[in-house]
């Protein structure tokens, strides 16, 4: 019997943590199934889905798919369509669907770090990548009335209108180069690449609200140092890491993830 495959695909991807945290949860539920770091580009991501036979379940998909998948789906969950980018295929028999674990992952990363009871009422999002975009749902589902948005790329500020208007939150779009006078959001999200928002940290205010800061490495962003030696709630990506791998196991093998397993292979692979 062939063994069920999973993979996360990107560019690049060799950085990734996935394997580990959907290897241990596999093993943990008895499942004997592998899951691999596979690179993929935006211009062999069809190729690619195309060539998964039938022992394929399920893919993770990073930097810079999650928009470009969306052609490619049979099918797509209501919140692929509002938010505009999947992070998760599953292979049904009707064809590649796509999901979005991304906001849930990111509302979970928040609450761990902020507590349930935070209820943020304004954000700063800094980026504007697919991150960004499930940056926005998550924040107006935790009840943010205002966000501001941060953008590398001011073209895209359009895009963002439109997803704001199906969300029903009010976004407002600024230049990088203003993005040090809007850090004093009761949310701070960071979706940009590791170490891209450093430039910021010697612009957190006295008494900050909290950050997540969704980019990972072997070493804390200088943001997240800054923002941690002010005493505010602070989450990096290893939290949102972990909380849409959860979804995303549940979704491929229709079980509860086993969290606890999969949080302490996440800590003996990286120490933290």
């Amino acid at each position: 019997m062939a063994v069920t495959r999973a993979a996360v695909l990107g560019s690049p991807i060799a950085h990734s943590l996935s394997p580990v945290l959907h290897r241990a949860a596999y093993a943990e539920l008895g499942l004997d199934w592998s899951y691999d770091a596979i690179e993929v580009t935006e211009s062999t991501l069809t190729s690619f889905i195309e060539s998964c036979g039938p022992a394929w379940r399920g893919l993770s998909l990073t930097m810079p798919l999650k928009t470009v998948v969306l052609p490619l789906l049979s099918r797509a969950s209501d919140l692929v369509d509002v938010v505009g980018a999947a992070n998760t295929v599953i292979f049904g028999e009707g064809g590649p669907e796509g999901h979005n674990t991304d906001v849930n992952g990111i509302c979970r990363a928040i609450a761990e770090a902020a507590g349930d009871a935070f209820a943020p009422r304004t954000a700063t999002i800094l980026g504007g990548g697919a991150t960004a975009r499930s940056a926005v749902a998550a924040v107006g589902h935790l009840g943010v009335l205002d966000v501001h948005l941060c953008l590398r790329t001011m073209t895209r500020a359009e895009e963002f209108a439109d997803l704001a208007a199906r969300l029903g939150v009010n976004v407002h779009p600024h230049g990088w180069a203003e993005a040090s006078r809007h850090l004093d959001g009761d949310i701070v999200i960071a979706t940009t690449p590791l170490g891209t928002a450093d430039e910021l940290a010697g612009a957190v205010p006295a008494k900050p609200g909290a950050l997540l800061d969704v980019a990972y490495g072997a070493d804390r962003s200088r943001l997240v140092e800054e923002w941690s030696a002010r005493g505010a709630p602070v989450a990096d990506g290893f939290g949102l890491l972990l909380w849409q791998a959860s979804d995303q196991v549940t979704l491929f093998t229709g079980e509860p993830a086993p969290i606890q397993a999969m949080r302490a292979a996440l800590r003996e692979a990286t120490g933290r």
